[in-house]
């Protein structure tokens, strides 16, 4: 062979060799932004609710609601709350009413309301005196209607509720594997990394049992007497304890589930 045949050859096998290596870089490349659009696109089509802003509580976000519930409350002498019955567990009756605030007073309803794709409804507490925006968790909501609906369906059919062990006066355990549960189901806590039990009462309400929470709670604080123990739970965070009874100290200093609940 000559040699510019040889060269030639050369040429074309080198020729041949960058070829293959462009399209394996093209492959790899395309693969790349193949794996960057599903990422993408997972992020936007997320469930509202699973996506992280619209987990937490974010006190920017409480700051915004509770701005614009001071103003509007000082324009109209109102507060701009949903309409409650008396049976509304009492803190659960104020919840913000945004469409009364948007758009005059913010933008739009925070990332983390329930009316916004989030897992919070915002509610108010001292409704007399100092009005204060303050969360519940719908996701526990959701476990705790969930339960009441299968205790009506097994009710419709028995006549009677299929309650356990009785902790206290009005207030049951319940037989969760009547009610079609493989497991028992808990609430997660919004105060520490715990599960929070469900107890039904004779009135045929699920509660949440924050028990266990005001126990942790009591290392680091020092309870009065004569008060409602739930107020320590929510002090110092934006959760406030729904579905829940009123605890007390008894002669003791020990809690327990106070009684004038059933009065």
């Amino acid at each position: 062979m000559s040699p510019i045949s040889s060269l030639a050859v050369r040429h074309q096998r080198e020729g041949s060799h960058f070829a293959r290596r462009n399209e394996s870089m093209k492959q790899l490349l395309a693969s790349c932004m193949a794996v960057c659009v599903v990422l993408f696109l997972s992020a936007c089509f997320l469930p509202q609710e699973q996506r992280a802003e619209n987990q937490i509580a974010y006190p920017d976000q409480l700051a915004a609601v509770q701005t614009a519930v001071d103003q509007f409350h000082e324009d109209t002498g109102v507060l701009p709350i949903t309409n409650f019955d008396e049976n509304t567990h009492e803190y659960q009756r104020y919840t913000v009413d945004f469409r009364q605030l948007v758009p005059r007073y913010m933008q739009q309803p925070p990332g983390t309301a329930f009316e916004n794709g989030g897992t919070h409804q915002y509610t108010l507490i001292n409704v007399e005196e100092d009005p204060e925006v303050k969360v519940l968790d719908v996701t526990a909501m959701n476990v705790v209607r969930d339960l009441q609906q299968r205790i009506y369906d097994y009710m419709r059919e028995h006549t009677y509720a299929p309650i356990g062990e009785a902790l206290d006066y009005n207030l049951f355990t319940l037989d969760f594997q009547a009610l079609g549960y493989s497991e028992e189901p808990y609430v997660a806590s919004p105060y520490n990394q715990t599960s929070l039990p469900l107890l039904f009462t004779n009135d045929g309400e699920v509660v949440i049992d924050y028990l266990l929470d005001l126990k942790m709670a009591e290392q680091e604080k020092e309870f009065e007497e004569g008060v409602d123990l739930r107020r320590y739970l929510y002090e110092d965070s934006p959760f406030l304890p729904l579905y829940s009874v009123p605890y007390s100290l008894d002669e003791e200093g020990n809690i327990q589930y106070d009684t004038r609940f059933y009065d």
